[in-house]
């Protein structure tokens, strides 16, 4: 068994950090292939907070906090769309607060912006804020590799006592764990229960997904692969792990909160034009073809949470 801890990563070597094809960053230029394959074209930001605002009471909602906001595009359109009184990005890195700092010098209220270990932050600074926003990051966080079930519920020592939460989160949440070795997303789980345990009234996550489905309806155009185990994404200085999203519904609901569980494609609804068909069912090297079919399988891959406070 080893332990991914991207943060222990970011905070010993993460002085710059490359450009991250996240599905925010694809939609984020006016000009970007993506956005022409789109019924309603728009930011991620702007098409997320349309999305949030069918589905949740964010007229009563007065203070947001974001958790890991990469560049921070999606804050600069939530604040731009809505007058919240306070507001917040969590950060575990430097560079990246910089450039957040950079993206919203120009809001239309003063951001404050925390350097901190999300999952070592005291719960009284959580509850201050109504909704809580975690997109596109939360494969970035500390995960069991290549652990099995008896490592686990057996007390066996792991970094920082990761496998003795693992522990306590499988008992207390009646998980059913994997046969044979498995990732076991233990960031990411600490992470919801954290959040709802301070009682925000919104929490909002996403990422790729280890169960993600396409509908029946685009199975012959959209071709992704979901295993139901967290799998390895290798990218550039760090790996990531795809989300057992089950797992966090089911933590979310045994503190009380509703949820609202789905792909991308409820909040990006893809334009299956005959330009599109022909994109998707060909093999098309292309370079706007490429990204085009690159982009569409994340819509499909990417799953997301709503969390709402019962």
């Amino acid at each position: 068994m080893k332990i991914n801890d991207t943060a222990s990563y970011h905070r010993e070597d993460m002085e710059s950090l490359g450009w991250e094809l996240t599905v925010c960053n694809m939609l984020e230029e006016a000009q970007s292939p993506a956005r022409k394959v789109l019924s309603r074209p728009g930011t991620f930001g702007e098409l997320l907070f349309s999305f949030l605002a069918a589905r949740v009471p964010l007229e009563s909602l007065q203070s947001i906090c974001e958790i890991g906001g990469g560049y921070g595009y999606l804050m600069r359109d939530f604040l731009t769309l809505k007058n919240f009184s306070q507001a917040a990005m969590i950060d575990i890195s430097p560079f990246l607060l910089s450039e957040q700092k950079k993206t919203l010098k120009n809001a239309s209220l003063p951001v404050t912006f925390i350097e901190s270990d999300f999952l070592l932050m005291e719960r009284d600074l959580l509850q201050r804020f109504d909704i809580a926003v975690l997109n596109e990051n939360i494969g970035d966080f500390p995960t069991l590799c290549d652990v099995t079930a008896q490592e686990i519920m057996g007390g066996s020592e792991g970094a920082s006592g990761l496998t003795g939460e693992a522990a306590r989160i499988v008992r207390e949440y009646r998980l059913t764990l994997h046969e044979g070795s498995f990732h076991l997303n233990i960031g990411a789980l600490l992470a919801c229960e954290k959040l709802c345990a301070a009682s925000v009234s919104v929490i909002y996550m996403s990422e790729h997904s280890c169960e993600a489905a396409v509908p029946e309806k685009l199975a012959s155009l959209v071709n992704i692969h979901s295993s139901g185990r967290p799998e390895r994404i290798g990218l550039k200085g760090h790996d990531e792990y795809t989300i057992q999203f089950s797992y966090l519904e089911q933590i979310a609901q045994s503190l009380g909160y509703h949820v609202i569980r789905g792909t991308y494609g409820d909040i990006l609804e893809v334009d299956f034009s005959g330009a599109v068909n022909f994109i998707m069912r060909s093999a098309s090297q292309k370079e706007e073809h490429e990204i085009i079919r690159h982009f569409i399988e994340d819509v499909y891959k990417y799953e997301y949470l709503v969390l709402v406070k019962k």
